[in-house]
Parts: structure tokens; C-alpha cells; sequence
């Protein structure tokens, strides 16, 4: 039978959930509406503006070095002031930014709103991911951060409709559509950015909605496992960048990421290359893609509950993800490409979810802050070169194909990495660390 400790924590698990979780969802439901709207204007702003397809990719991919840059002094101001302040800073000045993408006039002005966008939305995804540490058990974090991951997913399903249905709007009071993409979009983003103000808790000891009991308790769980953490970055640089399962965590999140963003900065016009017209439709057709991420962040978690073995399916995930994706160059049919297209979203981005439950199990404290918001530096690293690459390509050999060969080859090296951090994860000590609470505000 369960002691009261455990029923207490378990109660308070479950209200966690229902409070922060879709809030924390929404605020990364919106960063990756913003961050990925532009994928849906692409072919507008060449038409309208003439961004081609190779300042696009530049554009799309310089929003990750401002970003990259400023995530761990963003994460180290997280870790001092709290994550509903912070969060909250985070997310309106990137939707404000957002929002002026509207005045876009040619390459140079694409580029520095996209650079700034990247530097406004700077530290978010580790600061939702240090949150999840200072709430939820290890035990928990897998299905937390999946159920965390559903907001890409939706924000692909949902978001490119309604991005589609925004564009369509072109010539209303004398704006593109993709004016009215980014203004609207935008403005919804400062709304979630004051609601996350108004509503969230930094730690458990400040959520209202729990008893002093349970929030001792999950405050008690969340650190069970910690290892003593420092509390200055001075003197410790090792522990929080170069310890091997860091470095290859970091390693393996880039391929991943410039697989990943090469992909899907570049879906809609894939879907339009293979037969699909009208903005709507090119909408419509793209988000159903997020069905793909939708499933494989639910699926994973729950098969790693049944079989353990964090590393082994995140090597699987990067073999079988390489495998659909190099069926893409194998067939010419429309609709098995639709499917390879889905398979890779589901493979991919199902990952992740066990990608940082292993990050987060070993790392605690200000390390926790440092490292994770290291890991995803070098990741958007990855999200810069891929539609960089991807333009470059793209605009020598007028297809899609010839990217696709260099995406496939990256795979490869990714699922090599992949097999590298196993290595190293099995050779380590195999006791999880979970995080211990930050200042809060």
C-alpha cells in the first residue's frame, strides 16, 4: 500500500500537471508558431520583397545564432530571478519582435528582425526544461517533457492552418498576408506572455493551489537524487560544459536540430514542389505533418515506461529517422513521399523527449541552468546551419532533392553520435540527478 508521503506527492504530481503544464505549452506552443511562421511566407517574400530561397535559409537560420549566443547568460538570469518572471520577459518582447516582422523591406531588414527575434526568444526551451527539474521527479520528467513536446506538434497542426488562413487575408486595410501573419501571431504571443505573469508559480513553496505539505513534497522529490550543486559558475566550467556526456549530448542535439530545422523550415514549400496549391491548402497539408511529431512525442515516453533504455530508442529514433528520410530520395510518388515526410517528423522530434530526460538526470542546480541551456546552444547551432545548407543547395540545383542528399548524410553522422552517448551514458554512474530549487522571484 502506498505511505501518505507518497500519496501526498503523487497528488501534488498530478495538480503540477494540470497548472503549469499547458501554460508552459502554450508559451512554447506560440515561440514555435513565431520562430516557424516565416516557413508559410517564403515563397510570398521572394515574390513580394525578393528574399530568395538562399537569404531565406540565412534569414531562417540566423535567428539561431542571437538565440544560441545569449542562452546561458539568459539561463543564468533565470536561475537568480525565477521562471514566471523571466518566461514572461521572454515571451513578450519576442512576440513584439514578432509582430515587426510586418515591416520587413528586403534581405538586410529580414535579417536583423530575424537575429533579434532569436535574442528576444533567447533561454525559453531551458528555462521550461530547469522548470520541469524544480517540480517533477525523475520518474516523471519523460512523460512531462513529452506532454511538454506536444506543443510543437500542435503548433504544427494548428499554427499552419491558421497561418495559411492569416495570409489569406492579403490586401485587408492594404497589408500582405504575411503581414497580417506576423502581426496577429505576434500580439497573441505579448497576451500568453502577460498570462504567464499573472499565473504562473517560480517553485512549488509559491503555487497557491498547493497544500505547504505537497509542495514540500515535490520540492523533496524533485531534488531526491541531487549531487551538491555549486552556486557560482567560477571554478566549475568543466562540470558545466565539458564533461563527455555533456559534450555529446551537445553533439548529437545539433545533428539532430539541423536535420530537424533544414526539414522544416523548408515544409512548405516541399509540399508545394510536390503538388499542393493555395496558401490554405499548403497549410492545411503542412500542419497535418504535426500528426507525426504529435505521435512519436507521446509514443516514446510511454515505450520507454514499458522497456527503459533512455539511449538504446534515441539510437533507434536516429537509424530509423536517416532510414525514412533517405526514402524520400528513393521514391518519386507524392503520396509515399507525404508518408516518408510524416515518419521523419515522427522519429525526430519523438526523441526528444528521452534526449533530455537523460540531460536532466544528470545535472542539478546552477549545473542543471548552465548545462542545459550549453546543450540547446550547440542544438540551435544546428538550427542555423541546416536551412542555411538547405538554401545553398536549393538555389544551385533548383530542387529539393539535392538538400535531401545532405540531410541524409547528416543523419548518419547523427545516429553515429547517438551510439557515442550511449556509450558514454552506459559507462558512467547510473544514478540519476535531479535538479535542486533555484531562486525564485
Amino acid at each position: 500500500m502506498p505511505t501518505r508521503p507518497d500519496t501526498v506527492h503523487a497528488t501534488a504530481t498530478r495538480r503540477a500537471m494540470w497548472r503549469l503544464l499547458p501554460l508552459l505549452g502554450l508559451a512554447y506552443f506560440m515561440s514555435y508558431v513565431d520562430r516557424t511562421n516565416i516557413a508559410l511566407a517564403k515563397t510570398r517574400l521572394e515574390a513580394d520583397i525578393g528574399v530568395g530561397a538562399a537569404a531565406y535559409g540565412l534569414g531562417a537560420g540566423i535567428f539561431f545564432v542571437s538565440y544560441a549566443l545569449l542562452e546561458v547568460p539568459s539561463n543564468m538570469v533565470l536561475y537568480r530571478v525565477g521562471a514566471r518572471t523571466w518566461i514572461a520577459r521572454i515571451a513578450v518582447s519576442w512576440g513584439l519582435v514578432s509582430a515587426a516582422m510586418m515591416f520587413v523591406q528586403g534581405e538586410v531588414s529580414f535579417y536583423v528582425l530575424r537575429f533579434v527575434l532569436g535574442a528576444a526568444e533567447a533561454g525559453l526551451y531551458p528555462a521550461l526544461m530547469f522548470t520541469v527539474t524544480l517540480w517533477f521527479a525523475q520518474r516523471h520528467r519523460v512523460p512531462v517533457v513529452g506532454l511538454v513536446y506536444t506543443a510543437p506538434a500542435l503548433a504544427t497542426i494548428l499554427g499552419a492552418p491558421a497561418g495559411g488562413g492569416l495570409m489569406g487575408l492579403d490586401g485587408a486595410a492594404g497589408l500582405k498576408g504575411w503581414q497580417w501573419m506576423f502581426l496577429v501571431e505576434g500580439l497573441i504571443t505579448v497576451v500568453v506572455g502577460l498570462v504567464v505573469w499573472r499565473v504562473l508559480p517560480s517553485r512549488p513553496e509559491d503555487a497557491r493551489w498547493l497544500t505547504p505539505e505537497q509542495a514540500a513534497a515535490l520540492t523533496e522529490q524533485a531534488a531526491a537524487d541531487a549531487h551538491p550543486s555549486p552556486h557560482r559558475l567560477r571554478g566549475n566550467l568543466r562540470q558545466a560544459f565539458a564533461r563527455p556526456v555533456v559534450l555529446a549530448l551537445a553533439a548529437t542535439y545539433f545533428v539532430n536540430q539541423l536535420v530537424s530545422s533544414a526539414v522544416g523550415f523548408n515544409l512548405p514549400s516541399i509540399v508545394e514542389d510536390l503538388g499542393v496549391s493555395g496558401s490554405m491548402n499548403i497549410g492545411l497539408v503542412t500542419g497535418s505533418m504535426g500528426v507525426g511529431i504529435l505521435a512519436g512525442v507521446l509514443f516514446f515516453p510511454w515505450l520507454r515506461g514499458r522497456i527503459g533504455q533512455d539511449t538504446a530508442l534515441i539510437v533507434g529514433c536516429a537509424l530509423a529517422g536517416t532510414a525514412v528520410l533517405g526514402g524520400f530520395l528513393a521514391v518519386d510518388a507524392a503520396g509515399a513521399r507525404f508518408a516518408l515526410l510524416f515518419g521523419a517528423n515522427f522519429f525526430l522530434m519523438g526523441t526528444l523527449p528521452l534526449f533530455w530526460s537523460v540531460a536532466m538526470s544528470r545535472m542539478s542546480g546552477l549545473m542543471a541552468a548552465v548545462g542545459l541551456a550549453f546543450i540547446n546552444t550547440v542544438g540551435l547551432l544546428g538550427g542555423f546551419v541546416g536551412p542555411l545548407v538547405f538554401g545553398l543547395v536549393e538555389d544551385r540545383s533548383d530542387t529539393t532533392d539535392g538538400p535531401f542528399v545532405l540531410v541524409v548524410i547528416a543523419g548518419l553522422l547523427g545516429t553515429l553520435l547517438a551510439g557515442v552517448l550511449k556509450w558514454i551514458v552506459d559507462r558512467e554512474d547510473p544514478a540519476p540527478l535531479a535538479a535542486v530549487p533555484a531562486t525564485a522571484d
